[in-house]
C-alpha cells in the first residue's frame, strides 16, 4: 500500500514556524514600545517630580494665603486681584519690554554681524574668533555685574575715565534713573551674543554654498546675497533666537539684583526681581507665585503671538 503524503494547512506550518507576520510584527512593535517607555521613563520622573508637581502645587498655592508660619487658608482669587491691580507689576512688565527692546535686537543684529565674518575668514582665523566670541558665556553672571559695577563707577570708572580723554563729564550710570536700565543692558548683551553667534554660524555653514555661486555669477553683492539667500534660510534660526532671548531677557534677574537692587527709584526692578523682593519680604507668599504664574502667562502669550504672526514654515531646499 503507497504511503500517502500527510498535508498540512499553510496557516498551520506559518503557526508552527513562529505565527503569521502580522502577529509578528505586532509582537515586535510592543517589544520596540516597551524598550521606549523603559528609555523614556527616568526623564518622565524628573520632570514629574521636579516640575509638574511643583507647578501643580504652586498653582494651589496661589489660591491660598500662605506663610513659612501658618498653614494655607483659601481667598480664591484675592491673589490675582491683588496682583492685577497693583501698578508696580504693570510698571515692571513693562520695564522688561523695554529692556527685551534694549538687548535683543542688538544682539540679534551683533551676532548676525560676527557670524558672517566668521564664515568668511580662514578656518584657523574663525576658530580664534569663535573662541573668543564665547568666553563670556562662560563667565559668571555675578562676576560680570560686579566687573560692570566698576567699570561703570562714577569717580574712577573706566568708562567715565575714557570719556573724559574728549572731555565728557563724568556720568552716574547705574544711579541715574535715565542711564541704569541701560548700563545693565550692556553685560546683558555681552553675556548672551557669544551662544548666538555659535548658533548663527552654525546656520550659515548649513547653506548650500551652490546658493551663493549661482548669485556670484548673476553679479549679487554682500548685501543681496544677504538679504534673498542668508537671511531667508535662517527665518526659522531667527525665530528661535528671537523667542529664547525675549524669554531670558524678560526674566533677568542676577544683573539688576547684584548691580542696582533694582534701583535707582525702581527704574531697573525687572518683573522677577519684582517677584523677588517680594517673596523675600511679604508675609503672604501667595502674592508672589500669583505673580510668577501671571508672568507666566505673560511669556506665554508674547511667545505665542510671535509664532503666530511670523511665518515660521519649515524650509526646503
Amino acid at each position: 500500500m503507497a504511503s500517502e503524503t500527510l498535508r498540512v494547512p499553510r496557516g498551520d506550518v506559518a503557526d508552527a514556524a513562529g505565527g503569521r507576520p502580522e502577529d509578528r510584527t505586532r509582537r515586535k512593535r510592543y517589544r520596540d514600545s516597551k524598550v521606549a517607555y523603559l528609555l523614556i521613563a527616568p526623564a518622565v520622573v524628573l520632570l514629574g517630580v521636579f516640575v509638574l508637581w511643583p507647578a501643580g502645587y504652586a498653582g494651589y498655592l496661589s489660591f491660598q494665603d500662605w506663610s513659612f508660619y501658618k498653614a494655607p487658608e483659601f481667598v480664591g482669587w484675592k491673589n490675582y486681584t491683588d496682583v492685577l491691580t497693583d501698578p508696580l507689576f504693570w510698571d515692571t512688565i513693562k520695564r522688561g519690554f523695554v529692556f527685551v527692546l534694549l538687548t535683543v535686537p542688538p544682539m540679534l543684529v551683533l551676532a548676525f554681524l560676527f557670524s558672517s565674518l566668521v564664515v568668511s575668514v580662514s578656518k584657523r582665523f574663525a576658530s580664534v574668533l569663535k573662541v573668543s566670541i564665547y568666553v563670556p558665556t562662560i563667565v559668571s553672571t555675578v562676576i560680570t555685574s560686579i566687573l560692570f559695577v566698576l567699570i561703570y563707577d562714577y569717580s574712577g570708572g573706566l568708562l567715565n575715565w575714557f570719556l573724559g580723554l574728549f572731555g565728557v563729564s563724568p556720568v552716574a550710570w547705574l544711579g541715574d534713573p535715565t542711564w541704569a536700565l541701560v548700563a545693565i543692558a550692556v553685560p546683558a548683551i555681552w553675556l548672551g551674543v557669544g551662544l548666538q553667534s555659535l548658533i548663527m554660524v552654525a546656520a550659515m555653514v548649513d547653506i548650500p554654498t551652490e546658493y551663493y555661486e549661482a548669485a556670484a555669477m548673476e553679479g549679487a553683492n554682500w548685501g543681496q546675497k544677504t538679504r534673498y539667500i542668508t537671511l531667508p534660510q535662517m527665518k526659522n534660526i531667527g525665530l528661535y533666537l528671537m523667542i529664547t532671548g525675549f524669554v531670558a531677557a524678560i526674566q533677568q534677574f542676577e544683573l539688576p539684583l547684584v548691580m542696582t537692587q533694582g534701583g535707582p527709584l525702581d527704574s531697573t526692578t525687572l518683573p522677577n526681581l519684582f517677584i523677588f523682593n517680594h517673596f523675600r519680604n511679604d508675609i503672604n507668599v501667595g502674592y508672589s507665585i500669583a505673580a510668577a504664574l501671571l508672568l507666566f502667562v505673560v511669556l506665554g502669550t508674547v511667545s505665542a503671538l510671535v509664532f503666530r504672526f511670523v511665518n515660521s514654515e519649515k524650509l526646503v531646499d
